[in-house]
Parts: C-alpha cells; sequence; structure tokens
C-alpha cells in the first residue's frame, strides 16, 4: 500500500512539474515583469490556462486512445506504412481482427492524475483572470 502510494505522488509530481515548465515557458515567451501589474496578471492568467488545458487535452487523449478510439488510426496508418516495405503485405490484417486484437491489448488504466492536475492549472489561471477583470477591466 505504501509503495502504491509513493508511486501515485510521483506521478502527480511529474505532471505537475510538466504542467509548471509550460507554464514558465508562457511567462518566458510573454515576457513577465516587464509591463504594469495589469499586464503581469494577465500573463499570469495565459500561462496558466495554457499549461491547464494542454495537461486535460493529453488527459482526454489518453481516454480516447484507452477505450479503442485510435484503433482505426493505427490500423491506417500500419498498413500505410506496410505498403512501402517489401514483402509488407504478406502481414496485411483484416480490420475487425486488428480491432480484437488491439482491444485485448488495452490497459484498464483510469489514470486521473493528468485530468487532476490540469483542472488544478486551469482553476488557477480562471482565477487570475477573474481577479485581472475585477480589478482593472471595469
Amino acid at each position: 500500500m505504501e509503495q502504491e502510494k509513493k508511486k501515485r505522488l510521483i506521478e502527480y509530481l511529474v505532471y505537475f512539474v510538466i504542467a509548471a515548465l509550460i507554464t514558465l515557458a508562457v511567462f518566458a515567451i510573454k515576457g513577465f515583469f516587464t509591463d504594469s501589474l495589469a499586464v503581469n496578471l494577465q500573463i499570469l492568467a495565459d500561462g496558466f490556462v495554457v499549461s491547464g488545458l494542454m495537461i486535460l487535452g493529453f488527459a482526454g487523449m489518453m481516454f480516447i486512445s484507452g477505450e479503442g478510439g485510435l484503433i482505426g488510426v493505427s490500423y491506417v496508418l500500419r498498413n500505410v506504412i506496410l505498403a512501402f516495405i517489401p514483402l509488407g503485405r504478406l502481414k496485411y490484417e483484416v480490420y475487425a481482427k486488428y480491432r480484437e486484437r488491439k482491444m485485448k491489448e488495452l490497459k484498464e488504466s483510469r489514470d486521473a492524475c493528468p485530468f487532476i492536475v490540469g483542472l488544478i492549472f486551469l482553476s488557477v489561471g480562471i482565477l487570475f483572470t477573474f481577479i485581472w477583470y475585477l480589478k482593472f477591466y471595469r
């Protein structure tokens, strides 16, 4: 049980660090601390919203992939690659059998780490946007 908690904590930490790096990259690109307080608040909001949306998008793609939603795309790409390999057509597989094989290989992972971290960063970004709106927009 202790090992599982440690593993989960490391997963959250990794996603948090990735989101923080994305946030810092947005800060650097937009020139944080170079303008007035209002502009800096907008940059803060942009950084957290962008990283939150990117992590949430990644979580959505993980969910879609885990449900088998991208099996058709992988089937097409596999057959395109096999078309250019000599004797690659010998490995041709009907889509129904390919899908059945891939569905058996799918992991039963319901990892909520990127979803939760993405929501946290998005919430912080929305909070900064709300503060900017109340203080400077009106």
